[in-house]
């Protein structure tokens, strides 16, 4: 049984304290940033005072998960709430459909009165004119690089630039309208085309300089080593050995991560700060979390794409200011999609039935949900030889994945409760028999709740 607790600092439950019929909505989507780089997740080297502070007065869960460790797609995913299977983007395949880009979280509070807005790495293949139906602003910010040539001359970075954007569109909310803005930081990943990797804002520059960032208990040669060949040999071995393959290496490349995440706390607290002196803090909705998680050396790996805790984990906090503040820290699993389900309740804008997602604000009230999840369905799709797809199943215990395009089947089961780092694979295990049974069932059947087996969606060729 999932655990749900309640009471950091004061150990009350929530009780509404404001009335508003149409709170505003602000939407924060950190890029490649796992669960624990945050102070209040347990990280005691990192600096995130802004998101921590975001933390101690909204609800925090422990157990957030993306269903598909991929930018592209776990991006449709947040939107539109319907799994890769369903919505069937990713890298290199056709853009979302029209029909999907209408149930998205901003095309219906558009439609619903909101102003939507929407700043930084968008990252998701649209129909034509289908932005236009999302976003009455839409203003999209990339990397490559993250250093961009202003018109006088001087250089800015991405991540100051997007709150610059994002603050903007707040200087411009008019009273009585309410809004919703999604800001999608292209921080904290790495510029996968240049030997430096993780570039970050001056204003950082000074941060970490004597810390010294733990190397993960699985980056070991022995225990690559028993690995299977298709994920010795897969991209993110390669990715490793741009960041990761010597002790001076890793420290440097660490401490570039960790100093780009803490630029983007530092916009965060700009964000907030603007909302108070605007006057729209006690109105506000801020949900913060991140596309998917990923792997510091982790198994040997750089970067994520597989069901392993470090690619699939990612924070999630929930600051509803007519809240009490410090109400809550919840151990209740939540996914990506899950975000467009709960920003349309918040707007008091009717879920659409096709979302496969359930709204988490209720959590976030004090509620205890019935019939919550107990596992969830995990898959990865994107074509690329060296990145082996794979579909799979989580539980409170268990992680169970198949590579189901290897031949022979390659199948995995960890057992978590006495295997954290998921080093021993129980599939020959005969004491385990059952529960991989059970699990390869259970795949199966949400596999095909979801769309069935895989069937290649792949754009059309260019003219």
């Amino acid at each position: 049984m999932w655990r749900f607790l309640y009471g950091m600092v004061l150990g009350i439950l929530c009780v509404p304290v404001l009335a508003a019929d149409r709170p505003n909505v602000v939407v924060l989507l950190a890029d490649d940033m796992r669960w624990d780089m945050m102070q209040c997740a347990g990280n005691a080297i990192i600096q995130t005072p802004h998101l921590d502070a975001l933390a101690n007065d909204g609800t925090r869960f422990r157990n957030a998960f993306v269903t598909t460790a991929i930018c592209a797609a776990s991006r449709a995913s947040l939107l539109t709430g319907l799994h890769e299977r369903t919505h069937r983007y990713t890298f290199g395949t056709k853009p979302i459909t029209a029909e999907h880009t209408a149930i998205s979280y901003p095309a219906q509070l558009k439609q619903a009165g909101y102003r939507t807005g929407f700043v930084g790495k968008f990252g998701v293949g649209v129909t034509a004119g289908a932005t236009a139906t999302m976003f009455d602003s839409f203003q999209v910010l990339n990397r490559t690089p993250y250093w961009k040539k202003q018109p006088d001359g001087t250089l800015k970075h991405v991540t100051d630039m997007e709150g610059e954007r994002a603050i903007a569109f707040l200087d411009k909310v008019q009273p009585g309208q309410p809004f919703c803005l999604s800001v999608s930081f292209n921080a904290p990943h790495a510029e996968d085309d240049d030997p430096k990797q993780y570039y970050w804002q001056k204003e950082v520059d000074h941060l970490y300089a004597d810390a010294v960032f733990p190397v993960p208990k699985t980056m070991d040669d022995a225990f690559f080593a028993k690995q299977p060949e298709f994920l010795k040999t897969s991209e993110s071995r390669v990715r490793f050995g741009w960041r990761f393959d010597e002790p001076k290496k890793y420290q440097e490349m660490v401490r570039g991560y960790y100093r780009m995440i803490s630029g983007v706390d530092l916009v965060v607290g700009r964000i907030r700060e603007t909302l108070r002196k605007r006057g729209l803090a006690d109105n506000t909705i801020i949900i913060f979390t991140a596309d998917n998680g990923y792997f510091l050396g982790d198994r040997g790996f750089a970067d994520k794409w597989y069901i392993y805790e470090p690619s699939i984990r990612v924070p999630m906090i929930v600051h509803d200011p007519r809240t009490k503040p410090g109400c809550a820290v919840s151990d209740l699993p939540v996914l990506n999609i899950d975000l467009a389900a709960t920003v349309l309740d918040y707007a008091k804008v009717d879920v659409s039935k096709v979302m496969q997602g359930r709204s988490i604000a209720g959590i976030c009230r004090g509620e205890m949900p019935r019939d919550w999840r107990s596992d969830f369905f995990y898959e990865h799709l994107f074509e690329r030889k060296n990145i082996p797809k794979s579909e799979g199943v989580r539980n409170e215990r268990f992680t169970y994945v198949r590579w189901f395009e290897q031949v022979p089947l390659v199948e995995e089961l960890y057992d978590r409760t006495a295997d954290a780092d998921q080093v021993r694979n129980l599939v020959n295990v005969a004491e385990f028999a059952g529960t991989l049974a059970t699990l390869r069932k259970r795949t199966t059947e949400l596999r095909d709740a979801y769309g069935g087996a895989y069937r290649p969606n792949p754009a059309k060729p260019k003219p």
